[in-house]
């Protein structure tokens, strides 16, 4: 009896408009969406090979004891494209196309779309669209008439009477729509990933397999989600146009506004500053500081006794001495009191983040996108990695480097031997394991799971309860 259910369910949907638009949809989005993405990928690819040849890194050399302007930048580390941004854009077009190393500290580089900031007015076209916002509103067209729709034509009592239980009527209408959803779906992205497959994109490679696999598995989650959400409603409700109504506001509040409103509201409840006013903090201290040792360099030398003759004379060695235990004050000063901002700036960014995550996961539609966006290593994981490999890039300049340079010695003295300094490399940009990426999006699986649970209960208890 129950086989029978889901079959009589699943031809219902299969000779239905909704099944042909279902279609259309997947034969169309998954396969066109992944092809035009990794001919994307692959130009982003080619630029950034351009890139790190222009910035000739490897063959760069300074002398700290020449005059180098703070605003100046030494080296740069040139973000690199992830192969699994075919799949799901995430952060990649926002973020800085490189970090510029300077005395002053980290400049950020354009993002890529700089070049092209029209095309991104609407937003990206990619397989996480599709799956977040195209077949989430397919899964709620596909049940809002499950049980209204029934019950409004009067087929629910006919059913009902022939002794079928309550529970196994309604896991047939559940079951029997998202078998004819999923292998739609699973047949389109089989034939949009052999497409890739067929293009040169290296799908069988160790680190990229289980995260395909990973993102599929989670896409079939989320839209089983917004079956149960569709279900739940259509229990709820007596007639399949209010239903349609309801399921469609729904819809619109989980996918559209909701996980943006949870970051608006963020920047109200704990606000932060920018980097970019960060930076020229940094840049106001260091030109008071540079002012600064201008006006002990003039005391120190109307200090200096003058000679039988009343003629004050100063020796660029005695200068050097008298103002090296001065500059190692401001130097230590400034570094301190950059440090203190860039730790104020991390803890306030940090904060905020945190508070816009927390609320936009109200909505199945954000964890998808935070567990997509990890899984794909285009999104807060990957983001976190390449500023920190900023971070330690510039230590490492630092120390090699800028911590070397001299602005104010009155004689320089150069050593072409063993003056000259070779710019460090920039080190790899670190990248999470797919263990690791798990265990940090494991709280938005398990929500993802509570949400189907909870709906899927909810469904139930108010079915069993109908008058029919």
């Amino acid at each position: 009896m129950f086989l029978m259910l889901i079959q009589k369910e699943m031809m219902h949907h299969i000779l239905s408009v909704r099944f042909v638009a279902l279609l259309l949809m997947c034969v169309l989005l998954i396969p066109l969406t992944l092809s035009i993405n990794y001919q994307s990928y692959r130009q982003d690819l080619v630029d950034y090979h351009e890139a790190v040849k222009l910035a000739n890194i490897e063959e760069k050399t300074m002398n700290p004891k020449m005059p180098l302007e703070p605003e100046i930048e030494v080296s740069k580390l040139i973000f690199k494209p992830a192969p699994l941004s075919v799949f799901a854009k995430g952060l990649e077009d926002s973020l800085p196309s490189y970090l510029g190393m300077t005395r002053n500290g980290i400049t950020q580089g354009p993002p890529p779309t700089f070049s092209a900031p029209l095309s991104q007015l609407l937003g990206h076209l990619d397989f996480l669209f599709v799956v977040g916002t195209v077949f989430s509103l397919l899964a709620l067209l596909f049940t809002f008439d499950a049980v209204a729709g029934e019950r409004e034509t009067g087929t629910i009592r006919l059913t009902l009477s022939n002794a079928v239980p309550r529970d196994l009527f309604l896991w047939s209408k559940l079951i029997g729509s998202y078998l004819v959803f999923v292998v739609s779906f699973l047949v389109s992205f089989l034939l949009g990933l052999l497409l890739l497959v067929w293009q040169g994109f290296p799908l069988g490679e160790s680190d990229i397999f289980p995260r395909v696999l990973g993102l599929t598995s989670i896409s079939l989650l989320y839209i089983a989600v917004f079956f149960v959400i569709g279900t739940a409603i259509s229990t709820y409700l007596d007639s399949a146009k209010t239903a349609l109504i309801v399921a469609f506001t729904v819809w619109v509040f989980a996918v559209l506004i909701t996980p943006r409103l949870g970051f608006l509201a963020a920047k109200v409840i704990a606000p932060a500053r920018t980097a970019q006013s960060v930076y020229m903090e940094k840049k106001a201290l260091r030109d008071d500081l540079k002012a600064d040792l201008e006006k002990q360099k003039m005391k120190l030398i109307r200090e200096i006794p003058p000679d039988d003759q009343g003629r004050i004379i100063v020796t660029g060695e005695k200068m050097n001495e008298l103002m090296k235990p001065v500059e190692e004050e401001h130097r230590l000063k400034f570094q301190d009191h950059v440090n203190r901002l860039d730790q104020d700036y991390k803890r306030e960014t940090k904060r905020q983040e945190q508070a816009g995550e927390m609320l936009s996961r109200i909505t199945p539609t954000s964890s998808l996108i935070y567990l997509a966006t990890s899984l794909t290593q285009t999104g807060k994981i990957q983001r976190s990695n390449y500023l920190q490999t900023g971070d330690r890039y510039y230590d490492m300049l630092y120390t090699d480097l800028f911590s070397k340079i001299d602005d104010y010695a009155a004689r320089r003295v150069y050593n072409p031997a063993t003056d000259i300094v070779k710019i460090t490399q920039p080190p790899p940009l670190e990248t999470d394991t797919l263990a690791e990426t798990l265990r940090r999006s494991v709280v938005d699986v398990l929500l993802l799971c509570f949400f189907a649970v909870v709906l899927t209960t909810v469904s139930f208890l108010k079915f069993f309860r109908l008058d029919i």
